[in-house]
This record gives structure tokens, C-alpha cells and sequence, in this order.
């Protein structure tokens, strides 16, 4: 019969080895991750390609579970609640950073969550209508100081990302404009050819079909950088307005305290999943520059972002929700 000794020395050997048996088979089953917007929208639509490519990475299948609501609430407490095993990840966007001041969230996206890698990068668009005299931002600028509270531009929703860049771009250029919202981008790019508006901006998939048939015309970028997506189109400091910049996000969160071996097996799955070429002209298709990051650089654009918008919101007297 064995010893004690041996069968001590046996037990430990076993227990050590578990934990790296675990290790090194993670994923060993499908993942689910939680998207704060409903099904075929932008954000869902990149999600389920990057999580598609990113599965075949992986070896294991990832589920899109949809859960939209007001400041991403719903989602992010989806997440929390579930075990903190690496099997169930959050979509986050730079709309998570302006939740932070537009709503009371039972939860922390600083403290309570682990951030990945970004899937990706987006940006707002200024568009005006073709018959219109506004060939370029300068002219449109031109116009609204010439005219102070005279022209209209178009956005969604009052305190989304491209309403907040409205607000910002209005400060920064020192114009005065009327900012009027929108319930969806249809109804404003109507308004826009209406003549109701004078410029929109939005994000370029929702400005595709305009752009496509010639009724609109885009004549700025609201990052620092022209997007691959239309690359003849310039920025915004182009045009003059020194320091501007809005870039839009969406990127792979986990819950705190998950296992350190997820974190790195996601962040290295996402990279080889988000430089396949098809995996980039589908987000391209989009108008998303698919880049990962590390989980510093997530950390620190989200960090970045919530003092921004903040910021923001505050000269807005945009209230909490």
C-alpha cells in the first residue's frame, strides 16, 4: 500500500496542476458577449464579424447577447452578475465614457471591469446637402459667423456621442448654431435635403445612402486623422478649428479579477482576428479602421474620455439621467 508521504506528495502534485490544465484550456467552451445595443445596428453588426473571426481563433464559439438600454445599465449589470470566469464579456464604447456623466451607473467601468483590447475605430462625419452652398466646412463656418443662430445642424439623439460632438464642436470653432435632435438618422438626413437643417453629423454608416447617390455631400472628419473610410474628405482641424477631435470606440471589457491568462488569451486572439483583410474591409464597409490595443491604451483612452465628455456635458447644462 502506498504511504502517506507518497499519497500526500501525489495530492499536491494534482492540485498544482489543475489550476494550469485550466489555464491552458481556456476557452473550453462558447462566450458569451453582451452588446448594450440592439440587433442590427452598427455596433452589433461589427460585434458578431470580429466575434465570428475571433471564434475560429479560439477554437470555441462566441454568442451575441443583445441587451440595449439607456447607459448600456442592463448590459453591464448582465456582466457583473454573471461568474467571473473570463466566459462572459461586455462591448464597451466610448458611449460607456459619456454614461459616466449622463447617468447614476450602479457600476464602475474603471473599477469594475478589465479592458481588453479596442475592436476598433470611428468617426463622426459632417455631411451638408449636395445643392447646398456649403462646398466645404470653411463655408459652413463662414456662413454661421456671418449669420450667428441662424443654421440648424441635425444629430441624434440629445447626449449621444454625436450630439455631444455638436456641442463640442460648436465651443471649439466659437460659432453659433442651432443643434437640433433627431430620434434617428434618417429623419435628419430628411431634414437636411428639406433644407429644414444644413449639415448632419453622424456616423458614416448611417450616412452611406446619401453619400452613395449623390443627395449629400461629406466635407469633414472629426478626428485628427482623414478615415480610410473616405479618404479624400478632410478633418475638422483641417478646416481650421485647432484642437477638435472626437475618434469613437468600441472594445472587449471583462468583469474585475478574471483570471490573467484570459485577458492575454483575448488580447492576442483579437489581434490576429482584427488583422484578417476580410475582417478589415467588412468593418472598412462600416467606416471602422479596425486597430486593436492593449488593455494601458483601452485603459487610458476610457480614462481620457470620461474627463472629455464630461466636460462637455457640464457647458452643455445637459443633465443626469
Amino acid at each position: 500500500m502506498p504511504t502517506l508521504r507518497f499519497v500526500t506528495l501525489v495530492a499536491v502534485l494534482i492540485a498544482l496542476a489543475v489550476p494550469a490544465r485550466a489555464a491552458e484550456t481556456y476557452p473550453s467552451r462558447p462566450i458569451r458577449l453582451v452588446v448594450p445595443f440592439g440587433a442590427g445596428g452598427v455596433a452589433d453588426i461589427s460585434s458578431r464579424i470580429v466575434a465570428d473571426k475571433l471564434g475560429e481563433q479560439l477554437g470555441q464559439r462566441f454568442v451575441i447577447d443583445n441587451q440595449p438600454g439607456a447607459g448600456g445599465i442592463a448590459a453591464g449589470r448582465s456582466v457583473l452578475s454573471a461568474p467571473r470566469d473570463g466566459y462572459t464579456l461586455a462591448l464597451f464604447t466610448n458611449g460607456t465614457a459619456i454614461s459616466v456623466s449622463l447617468f447614476n451607473l450602479p457600476f464602475d467601468p474603471l473599477k469594475d471591469f478589465t479592458p481588453i483590447s479596442t475592436m476598433g475605430y470611428f468617426d463622426c462625419l459632417f455631411i451638408t446637402n449636395a445643392k447646398a452652398p456649403y462646398n466645404s466646412l470653411q463655408d459652413f463656418l463662414k456662413a454661421a459667423r456671418e449669420k450667428p443662430g441662424t443654421l440648424n445642424v441635425g444629430t441624434v439623439a440629445r447626449g449621444s456621442t454625436q450630439n455631444l460632438t455638436a456641442e463640442l464642436f460648436k465651443s471649439t470653432a466659437g460659432v453659433d448654431f442651432v443643434i437640433v435632435p433627431f430620434r434617428t438618422t434618417p429623419e435628419a438626413v430628411i431634414a437636411l435635403l428639406r433644407d429644414d437643417i444644413q449639415m448632419v453629423i453622424d456616423f458614416y454608416a448611417g450616412l452611406k445612402p446619401g453619400l452613395s447617390d449623390g443627395s449629400t455631400r461629406a466635407i469633414a472628419w472629426s478626428a485628427t486623422k482623414r478615415s480610410p473610410a473616405l479618404p479624400d474628405v478632410p478633418t475638422v482641424q483641417e478646416a481650421g478649428v485647432a484642437g477638435f477631435d472626437v475618434t469613437s470606440w468600441n472594445a472587449f471589457y471583462a468583469p474585475a479579477d478574471v483570471p490573467g491568462n484570459v485577458i492575454e488569451t483575448l488580447n492576442g486572439g483579437l489581434r490576429t482576428a482584427l488583422a484578417d483583410s476580410e475582417v478589415k474591409r467588412k468593418l472598412l464597409d462600416l467606416g471602422i479602421d479596425s486597430r486593436p490595443s492593449t488593455p494601458d491604451e483601452l485603459d487610458a483612452q476610457m480614462r481620457a474620455d470620461i474627463k472629455k465628455w464630461a466636460e462637455v456635458i457640464a457647458r452643455a447644462g445637459i443633465p443626469k439621467q
